[in-house]
């Protein structure tokens, strides 16, 4: 075991993640682009943001596109899936949102085999290993995207992907075998890439909103979680952690996700009905760390210094109620309207009161 005192950030994540004893609360960081620049001009480098705010954070590793040339309209992008993106900008930032659901005109099984659908072939594993080596000298490494449910609310639009499984079930067992198809072969060329040098990846989902589930536990189990399981299966053959993102009031899945094998839940957004952070802690922790949890809607953004630093201990003590178990961050990216004194109290008051 390594000794608490000298833990440098890779040690202290992977502690928090096997739920192992750390000589204090790990933290990590999720931000706009415009929050970034902020930090950029008040503390110098990403590094040097990190070394001033005290956030281990994680390495985060994949493979470069060699694919099909990408084309979209001006004003937009296009990814290897045909999704296109704009940016619009808002009073309080500019965020890509979505033009274009390739498969939104898609009705029968001969037009989703008709879809250009992307090939692992595509994408150059070569240098994986060389960034795991690189990013693990201090950090824990993190690769690989898997979210079967988000890529069918991509490919098909939201409301289509939502009523998809009542409408037409046949189809839409087809749309997710051929997404996650790919989805498996990429990244098991990741994984053999990286020779075992990956820590955690993500095997992921936000299947729950501001209230409750988006869908229901039954809709759940049949066709989204065979592809969850195969996902998590994966990674276990390669001895890579799961960690599994959901937002919202998602606690009815916990328990399916919990025995399929997540290992790492984020974001924690204890707000939302059912999603109390030490009912979480007392009912999953012997089986969950938890990464994320500072309240992110209203008291990141919107409170006081004074009030930030309380949500601090706050989560701490619920989510490292037993000394481990914990990563912290915020409950999502920090938005640009964040004051900056309250992104400096977060990351101060993680580093003096998670130490205790």
């Amino acid at each position: 075991m390594v000794p608490l005192s000298g833990m440098n950030a890779r040690e202290r994540v992977l502690a928090a993640i096997h739920r192992q004893p750390f000589d204090r609360v790990p933290t990590d960081i999720w931000a706009t682009g415009e929050v970034w620049q902020r930090l950029r001009e008040r503390f110098g480098t990403d590094a040097e943001v990190r070394a001033a705010l005290h956030i281990d954070g994680m390495a985060g590793v994949g493979p470069a596109y060699i694919g099909p040339t990408l084309v979209a309209p001006p004003g937009e992008n296009c990814d290897y899936w045909g999704i296109r993106t704009r940016p619009m900008a808002y009073a309080t930032g500019v965020y890509d949102e979505y033009s274009c659901h390739p498969l939104a005109s898609a009705t029968t099984i001969d037009d989703l085999e008709a879809y250009p659908w992307p090939q692992a072939e595509w994408f150059d594993f070569s240098t994986v290993r060389e960034q795991a080596l690189a990013g693990r000298r201090t950090q824990a490494v993190a690769g690989g995207y898997m979210a079967p449910f988000y890529q069918h609310n991509k490919l098909r639009g939201l409301e289509l992907s939502l009523m998809d499984p009542v409408l037409a079930p046949e189809f839409t067992h087809h749309l997710l075998r051929r997404t996650c198809d790919f989805i498996y072969a990429y990244h098991q060329r990741l994984f053999e890439a990286a020779d075992g040098l990956i820590d955690l990846a993500q095997v992921t989902d936000d299947l729950g909103s501001q209230t409750g589930p988006l869908i229901s536990l039954a809709l759940y189990r049949e066709f989204y979680a065979p592809h969850h399981q195969r996902f998590i299966d994966l990674c276990r053959q390669h001895n890579v952690r799961v960690m599994h993102h959901d937002d919202g009031a998602m606690r009815d899945f916990l328990p399916d996700l919990v025995n399929m094998g997540i290992e790492i839940l984020n974001p924690v957004q204890w707000n939302c009905p059912g999603m109390d952070a030490a009912a979480l802690k007392r009912d999953f922790g012997d089986r969950l760390a938890f990464h994320g949890g500072i309240e992110n809607q209203r008291i990141l953004p919107f409170g006081s210094p004074a009030e930030v630093r309380a949500e601090v201990r706050h989560c701490i003590d619920s989510l490292a109620s037993d000394g481990t178990g914990y990563i912290l961050a915020p409950c999502h990216n920090i938005q640009p309207v964040t004051p900056m004194e309250n992104i400096v109290a977060m990351y101060e008051e993680a580093w003096e009161y998670g130490r205790r």
